[in-house]
């Protein structure tokens, strides 16, 4: 006889010892409580949480970006040294008003503009030239694109210490190949202009490569149907680079021109070391000394700190006003567009 297993609980007799039920409206009261709980858990998170992420970055800027920016300011309103930074002497916009009859500021401010005029225009046209070219089909493109990041990977010291062994008087490459064409030998580190080419050749050699990918990047991104366009009405090579790339990449151009001219009004690494024996004043006669040079000098050579901040704070305002001709350019170009 088969026996029979049943998988259902009997139905529970009337008076029986069935489980009582919790009165009605209790559990779901406590149900929807605690999904408003929740409820309102997941707003503030969906609205405080993106805060909580981006707080580091504040954070870190507010230690080390506002409060020296706002410590310097109030520093050069005062005559203080370094060795004594606590002990401030109120002097106004005198620290500002002598920088327009120092002698030196001047000479560094023309150092800085000349060495960024030099290194800037040949870096972004060889970089325009290298895009240009690494955005053809090539064997090994990639192996050519990371070699250009190879100038900007590499310390500022060790790029320095080359250069300064190239352009030696005495026994340096460059004057050697010099000499073989019947030309004497050229003082780089003493002379005025030999000593601005020869800083300007280290920026060179360092951000052409970085402007290169940045332009590559942009042409990548302009559309094939402009190229063959430009094709079938018979334009060549040449004709599509300046009608075509060149209109195209007026942003991007743009972009380098600023953040260029942004890195030569602060250069300081390479001139500091292509001549380490001189240190912050940029040659015997201060021959390539730029406002970041001069800035070094007075802060931690000569401790004014005061005079320093000034300096300081002049260069942000000579950066200000670079920003603020970009956005009037960026919004020309807009508008013409």
């Amino acid at each position: 006889m088969t026996a029979r297993h049943d998988t259902a609980a009997p139905p529970a007799k009337e008076g029986g010892a069935a489980p009582a039920r919790p009165p009605a409206g209790v559990a779901p009261e406590a149900d929807k409580r605690r999904r408003d709980r929740l409820s309102r858990r997941w707003q503030r998170d969906l609205r405080w949480s993106p805060y909580a992420f981006v707080s580091p970055f504040f954070l870190l800027f507010l230690a080390f970006g506002l409060f020296p920016l706002i410590y310097t300011g109030w520093a050069s309103l005062h005559s203080v040294e370094l060795t004594a930074p606590n002990d401030m002497e109120w002097v106004g916009l005198r620290n500002y008003t002598r920088l327009f009859d120092d002698e030196f500021f001047w000479n560094a401010a023309q150092n800085t503009l000349t060495i960024g005029i030099i290194s800037t225009v040949p870096q972004l046209l060889m970089a325009m030239g290298l895009a240009h070219i690494l955005n053809y089909k090539l064997r090994a493109s990639t192996f050519y694109r990371v070699a250009m990041l190879a100038p900007y990977a590499t310390s500022i010291a060790a790029a320095s210490l080359v250069f300064v062994l190239l352009f030696g008087r005495d026994y340096g490459m460059i004057n050697w190949a010099l000499n073989a064409v019947g030309i004497d030998n050229v003082d780089w580190q003493n002379d005025k202009w030999p000593s601005q080419f020869a800083v300007s050749t280290i920026v060179i050699w360092r951000w052409t490569g970085y402007n290169t990918l940045i332009y590559l990047a942009a042409m990548q991104a302009i559309p094939q149907d402009l190229y063959e366009s430009a094709a079938l009405d018979g334009a060549s090579r040449w004709r599509q680079f300046i009608h075509v790339t060149l209109p195209s990449l007026r942003p991007t151009i743009l972009f380098t021109v600023v953040v260029s001219t942004i890195g030569a009004t602060q250069l300081f690494g390479e001139p500091l070391l292509f001549d380490p024996n001189k240190g912050a004043s940029g040659g015997p006669e201060h021959e390539f000394q730029t406002l970041g040079l001069y800035l070094y000098e007075q802060g931690w050579v000569n401790l004014h700190l005061g005079r320093a901040s000034a300096i300081a704070w002049t260069m942000f305002l000579i950066l200000i006003v670079i920003g603020v001709i970009n956005y009037v350019i960026s919004r020309r170009l807009r508008a013409s567009s």
